[in-house]
């Protein structure tokens, strides 16, 4: 199923992300010089469908190439942006799917981690909300 990139609303940035789940650990990146891990993943290019950015996003951020015929949307989450001022809000259209390839930190991504619900403090405030929605649905212990 092809989505289509949706117009942003004024005041929020809108976001496609990789939900990876392995032995119970989220995977997360950090970017060169934040403080907070994100989902792999970012914006659309113009002309661009979700599951084609998002595998364009991937293969930067991460040196993998995400199976497109394995894509599935999870959920669409909203929070406040971190690092914005107040009144920002992130849409994050969420996905699984599986992948090719090894993973590692490629671009702007200094680090790649495996996250549990001891390293809550250490997400942005979309991915809090994401990692306990995950929780919820028996997806993460």
């Amino acid at each position: 199923m092809i989505h289509q990139a949706t117009p942003e609303r004024a005041g929020t940035i809108d976001k496609l992300a990789w939900v990876h789940i392995e032995g119970g650990r989220l995977l997360a990146v950090r970017s060169r010089g934040k403080d907070a891990f994100f989902l792999p993943g970012g914006k659309r290019e113009p002309g661009e469908s979700d599951e084609q950015a998002l595998v364009r996003e991937v293969q930067e951020e991460l040196g993998v190439d995400l199976r497109t015929e394995t894509l599935k949307p999870l959920h669409v989450f909203e929070a406040q942006a971190h690092g914005q001022p107040e009144g920002v809000f992130v849409r994050m259209t969420c996905f699984t799917g599986n992948y090719v390839g090894e993973l590692k930190p490629c671009a702007e991504i200094e680090e790649l981690a495996w996250l549990t619900s001891a390293d809550r403090e250490r997400m942005s405030l979309v991915t809090q909300i994401i990692f306990d929605w995950l929780r919820k649905q028996q997806l993460l212990p």
